[in-house]
């Protein structure tokens, strides 16, 4: 449902004409390939739906001797849903691959510009998406005529033969999300199902919308969403009427989607409620946005959605196809629009590969990394509506900008692209002055005001010697500092010399190394003022005593290994050390090293600490469950486990100057079973505000070496998200953030306060002043220091006219 302008066509290749490509040919693991048969190939297509139809249309129509069979339990009209939504990519897919589909198609067709979000009684329009509908019945009925032309096989009301591996060449199983052929091999096919917190239902009502619509309901039982879209024109009868797939054309029709968490269904009673009970009560409940009409069923009930993942795609000559296959939330797009990528994809790689094992194995490289892109944008938006109550109470442009871009692929600069109007007006009302990107706007921390909202974030950099900081590291600070960003935060500088990762990390726990971290402040504070350094404190757990990373990252060292001490007696890796569970006396001794430390790096001229409790380090070993094994009163429920962290923090903060910010570090899920939840975060991060955190500096992960992260782009920002949402507290959010664009946008969505980035700032040490240039902004949020302000501007390529400049370098 959200048209996404700024990634390729149809996910890379869909806009390539099929007959024309020729390609590498990539490797089989199968010593014995399934080569290309001696007689006209024979295709088996299990489901006849949108995707089984068009891949059956598009292989006729490239080879007519193929012989082609389709198979479908149903009838020939019988389907699920009312609408379906394709994006110009697809469609340029469609028009290249087979232009009679595609001209069938044209003539159908409802196309609109606008989205429309209701929020509170406040209808908020940004415009410039570019949606194109149809019905459902409309294109499977297209899909017949084609097939038909064709010499297709169409066989209705047929269960599909359970020999067809054996009797055909090839078999499409495109049998939807309940796939019994996946199912029938779901050992080879290894398919992995993850139900979600939400009901919905899918309805229609019986006249179009005048744009996609997402309208928000505040019931006494909870939040309820609509999402809407018309699909049908009204015809020049208009007279309104309804069928077997809802409402027909005459008036005009929408798909609606009635969608709330599960707790709220039944609070409200929904489970409770018959079919035509639950209808008559959604219409109610909306019966503003529905012009007070009714609803229409298909044989709608509610459900819960699914996410389809298969570590494997085909199996011998099956080979799976839309969602059987992969499935991605309704709210960024429709599993048809995939579907039909995927036949496009599949019928490119059969015409371009000399054997059949070559063809299913090309398809699924070039699908899979496009449907892992889509399927985690899904991934977040559903999670977005899934979290609809934490956003409520957000001023309401800043909602409407947070929905529109909940996935990630819209953007700020994207949606400044469609409706500039729009955009500006969220801009106005979060706070930027004219002319100013949102991470351009300054952010106040207790005493402390950030000019901009960029953080450098900490990079261990095993350079020290003896924990003192040297010319690298004045060189290291001293040049991102210089380079615009609001913050910039030391590596971790640990409190004691047992408390180092390597022998190469900094410390705070010598006079001499606060006078070396004295020299970097300084300069900081001297050659780029406005620009504030931080320091983050830290103890190494049962994470230390290992080789510095480019040597072996968590390798224990060869010699000269010192002792380690963790909550419990874990090693973090099985060759690593095995920690000694520490003692009251030792826990005391630790406290005490890390409110010396604080000392020493207020008077080193620090701006802000952070205390690192993420990471699996020290502190971060006490708050996970399964790094704390302890029975006594430090282990066991959380708050149980939170009591040495936070013995910490006050021990620290009561030393610390009070003008001065503290923020905390803490891995908010540890990416494992058993471990830290993303609930366990919250209340992780309202323990420590309210012993005085100013900010939650959101990470994830690194706790156990068994992980399974998520990556992706900002794949973190989510749980920064929902801690800014369920308590109020200011987060720093970090992970994978690496544009400026990212930044804005999740700046104005109101998702962090602040972005830190790392490698960014090791590939630029200028990266915030680049963007402030590349954006054309010049304000008090980015200022170049004075030997560097020729530079300031972008340079203009292929200019040979520019002027000279005036300022002489030199003498």
């Amino acid at each position: 449902m959200e048209r996404t302008v700024s990634e390729s066509p149809s996910g890379a290749r869909g806009c390539v004409d099929v007959r024309l490509r020729r390609g590498a040919r990539p490797a089989t693991n199968d010593p014995h390939p399934h080569t290309r048969p001696d007689h006209p190939l024979r295709v088996a297509i299990i489901g006849g739906g949108p995707g089984g139809l068009y891949a059956a249309a598009l292989l006729k129509r490239l080879d007519p001797t193929r012989d082609i069979t389709v198979w479908e339990r149903n009838a020939p009209d019988d389907t699920f849903g009312f609408g379906v939504v394709l994006s110009d990519e697809t469609l340029g897919g469609i028009e290249h691959a087979d232009p009679h589909v595609y001209e069938a198609l044209q003539k159908h067709f409802i196309r609109w510009d606008d989205i429309d979000i209701v929020h509170r009684g406040v209808r908020h329009t940004s415009g410039g998406h570019g949606f194109a509908a149809l019905g459902r019945k409309r294109l499977l009925e297209i899909l017949h005529t084609r097939c038909r032309e064709l010499g297709v096989d169409l066989r209705f009301h047929t269960e599909a033969p359970h020999d067809l591996p054996r009797t055909h060449d090839l078999v499409i199983a495109a049998d939807g999300i309940h796939s019994s052929t996946r199912e029938a091999h779901a050992d080879v096919f290894r398919p992995h199902v993850t139900t979600h917190r939400c009901r919905y239902i899918w309805l229609a009502a019986d006249f179009p919308f005048d744009s996609f619509r997402f309208e928000i309901a505040e019931t006494e039982h909870g939040v309820m969403q609509l999402h809407g879209y018309p699909y049908a024109r009204p015809s020049p009868d208009h007279h309104p009427s309804t069928g077997p797939c809802g409402p027909q054309n005459q008036s005009g029709a929408s798909t609606v989607i009635i969608e709330m968490r599960e707790e709220v269904w039944h609070a409200a009673g929904f489970d409770e409620l018959g079919e035509a009970e639950s209808i008559e009560r959604c219409a109610k409940i909306f019966a503003e946005a529905l012009r007070g009409r009714p609803l229409t069923s298909n044989n709608s009930t509610w459900t819960t959605f699914r996410t389809v993942v298969n570590d494997r795609w085909s199996h011998g000559n099956v080979v799976l196809l839309g969602d059987a296959a992969h499935t991605a939330h309704f709210s960024i797009g429709s599993g048809t629009k995939l579907a039909v990528e995927d036949a496009l994809a599949l019928a490119a790689c059969l015409e371009e590969q000399d054997t059949l094992d070559e063809a299913l194995t090309a398809y699924e490289a070039e699908r899979r990394p496009v449907v892992a892109s889509t399927q985690r944008a899904a991934r977040a938006s559903l999670e977005w509506f899934e979290n609809l109550a934490l956003y409520l109470d957000q001023p309401p442009r800043q909602f409407a900008f947070n929905l529109l871009t909940r996935s990630r692929r819209v953007t700020h600069d994207n949606l400044r692209l469609r409706d500039a109007r729009f955009t500006e007006a969220v801009e106005r009302e979060f706070g930027c002055p004219p002319g100013t990107p949102p991470m351009f706007t300054p952010f106040r921390l207790r005493g402390l005001t950030l000019r901009n909202r960029v953080v450098v974030s900490p990079m261990d950099m095993y350079s020290a010697v003896d924990g003192v900081p040297g010319d690298f590291h004045l060189v290291h600070l001293g040049a991102r500092a210089m380079g615009g960003a609001g913050l910039v935060m030391t590596e971790m500088v640990c409190v004691s010399e047992q408390g180092r990762i390597t022998p190469g990390c900094t410390g705070l726990y010598t006079g001499r190394q606060a006078e070396a971290w004295r020299r970097i402040t300084n300069f900081v504070h001297e050659r780029a003022p406005g620009t504030a350094i931080g320091v983050q404190l830290g103890h190494s757990g049962r994470k230390g005593s290992t080789k510095v990373m480019w040597e072996g990252m968590d390798e224990p060292l060869e010699e000269g290994n010192w002792p380690l001490v963790a909550a419990s007696a874990l090693p973090y890796k099985p060759f690593s050390q095995t920690p000694r569970e520490l003692s009251r006396a030792q826990l005391t001794d630790i406290r005490e090293q890390f409110a010396a430390a604080a000392c020493r790096a207020a008077r080193a001229g620090f701006d802000l600490l952070e205390l690192h409790c993420a990471h699996g380090y020290l502190l971060s070993g006490f708050l996970s469950p399964l790094t704390n094994r302890r029975t006594d009163a430090y282990g066991g429920p959380l708050e149980k486990r939170l009591r040495f962290p936070l013995e910490v923090f006050d021990a620290v903060r009561n030393v610390w100057p009070g003008e001065r910010p503290m923020t905390v570090r803490i891995s908010a899920t540890d990416w494992a079973e058993g471990g830290t939840t993303a609930e366990d975060a919250v209340e992780i991060a309202r323990a420590f505000a309210e012993h005085g955190a100013d900010a939650i500096d959101v990470s994830t992960g690194q706790v156990v070496v068994d992980e399974r992260p998520e990556y992706g782009r900002s794949y973190q920002t989510p749980f920064a998200d929902r801690i800014r949402g369920a308590t109020g507290i200011p987060v720093i959010a970090v992970g994978a953030i690496s544009s400026w664009d990212d930044v804005n946008s999740l700046i104005l969505a109101g998702r962090t306060d602040l972005c830190a980035l790392a490698r960014p700032h090791l590939y630029d040490p200028h990266w915030t002043l680049h963007a402030a240039a590349e954006q054309g902004y010049t304000g008090p949020g980015a200022v170049w220091p004075a030997p560097y302000r020729a530079g300031g501007r972008r340079p203009q390529a292929g200019r040979t006219d520019a002027p000279k400049p005036r300022l002489t370098l030199g003498r």
